[in-house]
């Protein structure tokens, strides 16, 4: 099968929007499908506002028609709501070709939390915009029912998967600092709620691995955090290894990739009860959710490490690509 995927997310971002699809584009390539991705970096770009990493297409409507002219895929999955995504959609829909979207990130409430713009009319665009859509991707079940209040139709699950040989315990001795080590890897920005894990009495030391709008000024109020900017690769990998516990303070996230890549390595999960979270713990004993997030943190240390490394051997990228090809829906 020929495959599109229009992207807005996509390398030199460093997000799990852009490491699922890059790694679902190779695990489908391996089965022998083409698959072709229309991101920004085909485009002239401007800096996105109050987030200037993220690069947004400019008036790419004639390019993005071009590329799928050329193309010609079997099928096309629109995975951004951004301009990229949108104009993906007009394509289709003037030529009454089928296509599917996924839902990856909660822009109601991250522009919400930015501008004050009540989320309800950003869940209003949001529903038109995917409204057409043959099957609408959704990485969890409590996703599914929130957005299915909303109004979404046409919900398929979709969900995500880890890379065990990559994330794997390891050892413990990369940080020459107090433990135990509290670990939160992610975006530094208001959406992901840092503060509520930077604000926590917690013994040991907070590290935080990523970088984002809200860095510097998070530095000059945390100097006993610490704070590493972004890693990639096999060096991300050790800093999850070396971590006691991994904190994820969001409560915005659709699924959280990281939690699966923390537990891989062994370490073990402190987070609010909430979508995300609930969904990848699932009631499993690799992490403690509660409202109390200190708590959370302090009782997760007793979690042993090669029962996170079980649990997280669960979770296929496979399996993942499989959803995704089952979801696609053929162009005519």
């Amino acid at each position: 099968m020929h495959i599109a995927i229009v992207t807005d997310a996509w390398s030199p971002q460093v997000n799990g929007v852009v490491r699922t699809l890059a790694t679902v584009k190779g695990e489908l390539e391996k089965r022998g499908h083409v698959v072709e991705v229309i991101a920004p970096d085909q485009f002239r770009t401007i800096p996105c506002p109050t987030y200037p990493e993220i690069r947004l297409a400019i008036l790419p409507g004639r390019g993005v028609r071009r590329r799928l002219d050329a193309m010609a895929p079997d099928a096309i999955h629109v995975a951004t709501e951004g301009p990229l995504g949108m104009a993906a959609r007009a394509y289709c829909r003037r030529r009454r070709l089928a296509f599917t979207t996924s839902f990856h990130t909660r822009f109601p409430e991250y522009v919400e939390a930015r501008t004050g713009l009540p989320r309800a009319w950003l869940y209003a665009w949001m529903r038109r915009f995917h409204a057409p859509a043959a099957g609408v991707m959704v990485a969890t079940d409590s996703l599914m029912r929130e957005l299915a209040g909303y109004g979404f139709r046409n919900l398929r699950r979709w969900s995500r998967g880890v890379d065990t040989e990559l994330f794997h315990p390891g050892p413990k001795d990369l940080y020459d600092l107090p433990r135990p080590i509290f670990l939160n890897v992610g975006r530094v920005a208001v959406e992901k709620n840092i503060e509520a894990f930077l604000d926590l009495d917690l013994p040991g030391t907070k590290v935080v691995v990523g970088d984002g709008p809200q860095r510097a000024q998070l530095e000059r109020r945390y100097p006993r955090t610490v704070f590493l900017g972004t890693k990639k690769g096999a060096d991300l990998a050790r800093h999850f290894a070396a971590a006691d516990v991994f904190v994820f303070p969001s409560r915005t996230d659709t699924f959280g990739l990281v939690l699966l890549e923390a537990l891989a390595a062994g370490v073990p999960v402190a987070a609010f009860p909430v979508p995300g979270p609930l969904d990848v713990i699932d009631g499993n004993p690799v992490g403690v959710l509660d409202e109390d997030l200190g708590h959370a943190a302090r009782s997760a240390l007793a979690i042993p490490a090669d029962r996170c490394r079980a649990y997280a051997e669960i979770f296929s990228w496979d399996r993942c690509a499989e959803q995704f090809l089952t979801n696609l829906a053929p162009v005519r």
